[in-house]
C-alpha cells in the first residue's frame, strides 16, 4: 500500500465482467485519463445462487474462473461478497460456495478474499481456506464507533467497513493508529437514509432471499424511497464522500480505503461510478466512447 493513494474497492465482480474487461485495458493503458492519487484495490461480487451471499442478492453469471483469470490478468484482488447474516451450521457444506473459495484460494501471486458478516462462517473459512483474506461486512451497520473500532481491533480482518454514517466522525477517526487506519475502508456513495433505522432488517431480508426462506417482502419506509439509487441523490447524503473529501480530508488523515457501492445497479450507473472517483474531467468522454461504442458491451 503506497502512502497518498487511494485504493478504491468496485462492485460487480461477476455482474459486470463485460464492463470491466473493456474498462481496465483503458485504466492500464492510458495512465494519463486517471487521476494519479488512486488505483483498484479489489472487485467484489458473488454469483446468483450463492445462499452465503448478503447486501445484495446476485445475479450475475459469468464464469468464475474467467473472472477470476480478468482480475489476475491486471493484478487486482478479488473478492467473494459472502455477507449473509443468518447462516447456520448446516450452510456451511453448500457445494457452490466451498467450489468458489478453493477457486478464489489457488490464484498464485495475488490474494483474494471474502466479505464476511457471520462468525460462524468466518471460522469455518479460517480452518478451511486459510489463505484468503477476510474484510468485516458493512452489513453489520457499526454505527456506535466504539463497536466499529473493536471490530477493527480483531485481528481476523484486513480490513473493516464501518456504517456509512460513521463517514464523518472525523475527530474519533484521527485518534486510530496508523495500522487501525490501514484497515477502514470508507463506504463512498451510500444512498439509503441517513436517519434510516431499518438497515439492517433490510439485510436480513436479503440474507433470507439468498438462502430461500419466504418471508414477507421488506419495505422500506425512507423518503422518496420509490426513487431507488440516485448518484444524485447518494451525493447529497451527509454520509457522502466525494473526490475532494477523498484528496483533501481523508489522505491526509492516513485513510487509503474506499468501498464504491453498486452491484445490484446496472452497468451504465457503475460507470458513471468509476468515471467521476477515478477519470479526469476532460478524459471522461474518451472512456464513455470506448465503452458505449463496444458493439460487445450492452450498458443499457
Amino acid at each position: 500500500m503506497k502512502r497518498g493513494i487511494a485504493y478504491y474497492h468496485l462492485p460487480g465482480l461477476f455482474e459486470f465482467y463485460e464492463l470491466y474487461k473493456v474498462f481496465l485495458p483503458l485504466f492500464r493503458e492510458h495512465g494519463e485519463y486517471f487521476y494519479d492519487w488512486c488505483d483498484i484495490g479489489s472487485v467484489y461480487g458473488a454469483p446468483a445462487d450463492c445462499i452465503w451471499g448478503g447486501g445484495r442478492a446476485g445475479f450475475g453469471d459469468d464464469d468464475a474462473k474467467k473472472v477470476l483469470d480478468l482480475m489476475k490478468g491486471y493484478g487486482i484482488s478479488a473478492r467473494l461478497t459472502f455477507s449473509n447474516s443468518l447462516l447456520r451450521e448446516e450452510h456451511l457444506l453448500d457445494k457452490k460456495c466451498n467450489a468458489l473459495c478453493r477457486l478464489f484460494e489457488e490464484t498464485g501471486d495475488i490474494q483474494n478474499g471474502v466479505i464476511i458478516h457471520s462468525d460462524l462462517l468466518l471460522e469455518y473459512l479460517k480452518k478451511n481456506y486459510p489463505n484468503l483474506y477476510f474484510v468485516s461486512s458493512t452489513t453489520k451497520v457499526l454505527t456506535n464507533f466504539q463497536d466499529f473500532l473493536k471490530e477493527v481491533k480483531r485481528e481476523d480482518f484486513q480490513y473493516v467497513v464501518p456504517d456509512f454514517r460513521l463517514n464523518k466522525s472525523f475527530d474519533r477517526l484521527n485518534t486510530l493508529t496508523q495500522i487501525e487506519k490501514d484497515k477502514v475502508e470508507f463506504l463512498c456513495n451510500e444512498c439509503c437514509w441517513f436517519g434510516c433505522k431499518d438497515r439492517k432488517r433490510c439485510y436480513e431480508a436479503v440474507s433470507r432471499k439468498n438462502l430461500g426462506e419466504h418471508y414477507p417482502e421488506h419495505h422500506c419506509t425512507a423518503p422518496n424511497a420509490e426513487q431507488g439509487y440516485r448518484f444524485s441523490k447518494a451525493m447529497k447524503n451527509s454520509g457522502f464522500i466525494g473526490i475532494e473529501d477523498i484528496q483533501n480530508s481523508y489522505l491526509p488523515m492516513g485513510f487509503s480505503n474506499f468501498k464504491i457501492e453498486g452491484r445490484g445497479l446496472g452497468s451504465a450507473l457503475v460507470l458513471e461510478f468509476l468515471l467521476y472517483y477515478m477519470v479526469k474531467p476532460e478524459y471522461q468522454i474518451h472512456i464513455r466512447e470506448a465503452i458505449y461504442l463496444d458493439n460487445m458491451l450492452d450498458l443499457f
